[in-house]
């Protein structure tokens, strides 16, 4: 966590796990993955968008390339804490990042059509254009899980579990809490696995002996879909 800048080109696989497929995995991987030296991790995301949610409606079309913008912090974050503003961007399967650090003040700043985000060249270029082609975006969802970082020694492979993933669309602050309404039963984890070339041959057979299979689950998408059908409940309620 310690480069400001960071550039990223990489394939991201997701599997939705119940609490047994969970275990196994995790004492599957000994011997082939590490946890990293953090442990557990609660990390926070939010999630910028336009006032009609333009960047996570077209996400879930699921066309050939899609983007999206969010601020990232490790644990709660403070007004000079470091957090990451990223912008990432997939096409077929392939996920392109760029990343900077910065801190909550600035990017408050940035997006209020304050300037630069950093003075990092070309990363700094795309940030801005992204900011300034849609024009009005603001904090529209903050998502919260606590994760479990393994890595492969020698190798590209990164593999991640997220517990307890959770949203909310008040109090959009990464200052305020880690607290969240639940996206998944109790139990039930997120698995993605990052790799830059090809899954290795022990991994597809150890998710194929669990019966792990790949989902297109979206944090900040099922978040949306959970608040237009409270949206809709509260509309009927209305005319009842």
């Amino acid at each position: 966590m310690a480069d400001p800048i960071v550039v990223m080109k990489r394939y991201e696989l997701k599997y939705l796990l119940d609490g047994r497929q969970t275990a196994f995995l995790k004492n599957r991987l000994e011997g082939h993955m590490a946890l990293d030296a953090y442990g557990r991790t609660s990390i926070a995301s939010l999630y910028y968008d336009t006032p009609d949610r333009r960047l996570i409606r077209t996400s879930l079309e699921k066309p050939a390339f899609k983007e999206k913008v969010r601020l990232r912090s490790y644990g709660l974050a403070s007004e000079e804490s470091p957090v990451f503003l990223e912008l990432k961007r997939k096409t077929f399967d392939v996920v392109y990042k760029r990343r900077v650090q910065t801190t909550v003040p600035l990017v408050k700043k940035f997006f209020e059509g304050g300037g630069d985000i950093c003075a990092a060249g070309q990363i700094n270029r795309e940030i801005t254009y992204f900011r300034d082609y849609y024009q009005t975006l603001a904090p529209a969802c903050l998502i919260i899980y606590d994760r479990e970082a393994y890595y492969e020694n020698g190798g590209d492979l990164r593999l991640t579990i997220d517990h307890h993933p959770r949203y909310r669309v008040q109090e959009l602050d990464l200052c305020r809490s880690m607290e969240g309404i639940s996206l998944l039963p109790e139990g039930h984890t997120i698995l993605e696995i990052k790799v830059q070339q090809a899954m290795p041959l022990w991994l597809t057979a150890l998710l194929d002996e669990g019966r792990i299979y790949k989902s297109s689950f979206s944090k900040y998408g099922e978040a949306y879909k959970r608040e237009l059908a409270n949206a809709g409940k509260e509309r009927n309620y209305r005319y009842v």
